[in-house]
C-alpha cells in the first residue's frame, strides 16, 4: 500500500531515504533493497525546526541540510512525509477507471466525492476492489459492465504545501521523489513486519505524534478506519512537567521511564485519547462484525511501557509496541545499532514512507 500523493517518477529505486518531518523532531532513514532483502544504512533522529502554522520552504531547506550531513546523503533524490493533520486519506466509490482518470475526476469534481471543495489539492489514488455490476447487471455495447464502481484509497494534501516542500528541498540540492501521508507509513511497515497478522486478521495501529494520534483498523490488508485525535506526546510531557513542577526538556527525558509519582496524571490524561480511539474500534466492529484483538503502538510514546500498558486498559485489546524494523536487515554505526531496538518504534512512520519508492 505504497500510496505516495505526490510522485515524480513511476520507476521503483534500490536505494531510499525517507524523512517523517514531524512537529517535535524529524525521523529519516536510509534503506537499501538487495533482491527481497531490505537493509537499514542508517537513521537520525533530529530536532524540527520550530514554526508556528507551516513549515516555509527556508526552514525545511535548512533542515534537509542537517538530515543531509547526519545520514551524508549521495543521492539527490529523497521522500518526505507530510503529518496526519495536513494530509487527507479516505476510502471513496469512484467509477471504474484508469489511475490518471480518478486523479483528473477528484481535481475537478471533489465535491462529488469528498463532500468539500478541494480545488486546490494534489491528488493521488490506490484501488482497493470493485463492488460489482449495476443494479441490473447489464453491459454496454463493448461488453463492460455498466454502472460498476471501484472502492479506492484517496490521498492529497494542499497544492501550496506541496510547491513549498518541493522548492525547500530543491535548494538543499535535493529532488523530492515522492510525498507520502504520514497516516500511511506504519500501515506499509506493518506489512513488511507482520505479513501474516496483516493478511488475514484485523487488527488495529495506533501512532502516537507530538501532538496529534492516528488509529488505523487493517481489516484482512484492508485499511478499513482511520481516524486522527488532537491529543499526542506532547500532552504527555505538558502534565508531567507540571505535575512535577520540572522544565519541559527535564520532562521530556524522564517520560519513557515514568516515575510512579505521576503515573496517575498521566493515566488522566490518556483516558480521553483511548475512549476516542476505542469509539473508533468499537465503530469497525459494529459496522464488519469483526473483533479487533491486537493493536500495535508506534512513536515516541511506543517507547514507553507504562503508557503501553495504559493503552491496553483502556482500548480492552492486547496492545504491543511495534518492532518497525523486524523485516530489516541491519548494517549500522555501532552505536546506533545499540540504540535501534529501543527508537524502533518512533521509525514506523519513516521506514513505511521509504517502503513506498522500493
Amino acid at each position: 500500500m505504497g500510496l505516495p500523493f505526490f510522485e515524480s517518477g513511476k520507476k521503483k529505486r534500490d536505494q531510499v531515504v525517507a524523512v517523517d518531518l514531524g512537529s517535535r523532531t524529524s525521523k529519516a532513514v536510509r534503506i537499501q533493497r538487495r533482491g527481497q532483502t531490505f537493509v537499514l544504512n542508517g537513521y537520525a533522529i533530529l530536532d524540527a525546526p520550530i514554526y508556528e502554522k507551516h513549515l516555509s520552504p527556508e526552514l525545511l531547506t535548512e533542515h534537509l541540510k542537517t538530515v543531509n550531513q547526519a545520514l551524508e546523503i549521495k543521492s539527490k533524490a529523497i521522500s518526505l512525509t507530510v503529518n496526519v493533520s495536513d494530509a487527507l486519506v479516505r476510502t471513496v466509490e469512484m467509477p471504474l477507471m484508469p489511475l490518471d482518470d480518478l486523479r483528473a475526476v477528484l481535481k475537478h469534481s471533489s465535491r462529488t466525492y469528498l463532500q468539500q471543495d478541494m480545488s486546490n489539492y494534489v491528488f493521488d489514488c490506490f484501488v482497493l476492489g470493485t463492488n460489482g455490476h449495476g443494479p441490473n447487471g447489464k453491459s454496454d455495447a463493448k461488453g463492460q459492465p455498466q454502472g460498476q464502481k471501484q472502492k479506492v484509497l484517496v490521498s492529497g494534501a494542499r497544492k501550496q504545501q506541496v510547491e513549498d516542500f518541493v522548492t525547500g528541498a530543491r535548494n538543499a540540492g535535493l529532488i523530492v521523489d515522492q510525498l507520502v501521508p504520514g497516516l500511511i507509513g506504519p500501515v506499509n511497515t506493518f506489512e513488511k513486519a507482520m505479513p501474516d497478522i496483516f493478511a488475514n486478521e484485523a487488527v488495529g495501529l495506533v501512532d502516537i505524534g507530538f501532538r496529534s494520534s492516528s488509529i488505523c483498523i487493517l481489516e484482512k490488508g484492508e485499511l478499513a478506519l482511520s481516524r486522527v485525535v488532537a491529543i499526542g506526546g506532547d500532552r504527555f510531557t505538558s502534565d508531567i512537567s507540571e505535575s512535577m513542577k520540572i522544565s519541559y526538556a527535564e520532562a521530556e527525558g524522564i517520560k519513557i521511564g515514568m516515575p510512579s509519582e505521576v503515573q496517575s496524571q498521566v493515566e488522566s490524561t490518556l483516558m480521553p485519547l483511548g475512549r476516542e480511539l476505542r469509539a473508533s474500534i468499537d465503530f469497525f466492529e459494529h459496522q464488519r462484525d469483526q473483533t479487533v484483538r491486537q493493536i500495535f503502538v508506534s512513536g515516541g510514546a511506543a517507547r514507553s511501557d507504562f503508557l503501553i500498558e495504559l493503552l491496553q486498559k483502556e482500548l480492552m485489546a492486547e496492545c504491543k509496541a511495534l518492532n518497525s524494523v523486524s523485516f530489516l536487515q541491519l548494517e549500522l554505526p555501532p552505536q546506533q545499532a545499540a540504540e535501534i531496538a529501543q527508537l524502533s518504534p518512533q521509525l514506523a512512520v519513516a521506514l513505511g514512507t521509504a517502503l513506498a519508492a522500493l
